[in-house]
């Protein structure tokens, strides 16, 4: 399974991105899709999950803010990011694992990583 993460940038704060993971050797809907992010000097952390029902599942630094999504059809996954803060700069990776958690070891497979970048 190969995971291509795409739709970081840079953005003003208040701004939105759409970051999209693109799904290829499986088929998206028999995982669950979580996306992580990491800043510099910092460990990796959870961000937001959706399980194979749809349930979605987020982080608080994040919550009605951020939004996950998936597209069987197109065997993508998406994260809307609106409102977004500097303090959400960070390289953000998809994964997708067999269970939802806020672990990363949860997951078994990686995108390579997008950056966001929100100037104040």
């Amino acid at each position: 399974v190969q995971l291509q993460a795409s739709g970081g940038g840079l953005v003003q704060a208040g701004g939105s991105l759409r970051l999209s993971c693109a799904v290829f050797g499986r088929t998206v809907r028999n995982y669950v899709m979580g996306w992580f992010r990491q800043a510099p000097g910092k460990e990796r952390e959870f961000v937001a999950a959706i399980n194979l029902s749809g349930n979605t599942f987020y982080a608080d630094s994040v919550k009605g803010r951020f939004t996950i999504s998936r597209d069987n059809a197109k065997n993508t996954g998406y994260l809307q990011m609106n409102s977004l803060k500097p303090e959400d700069t960070a390289v953000y990776y998809c994964a997708a694992g067999p269970m939802v958690g806020r672990q990363p070891d949860l997951y078994n497979y990686w995108g390579q990583g997008t950056q966001v970048t929100v100037s104040s």
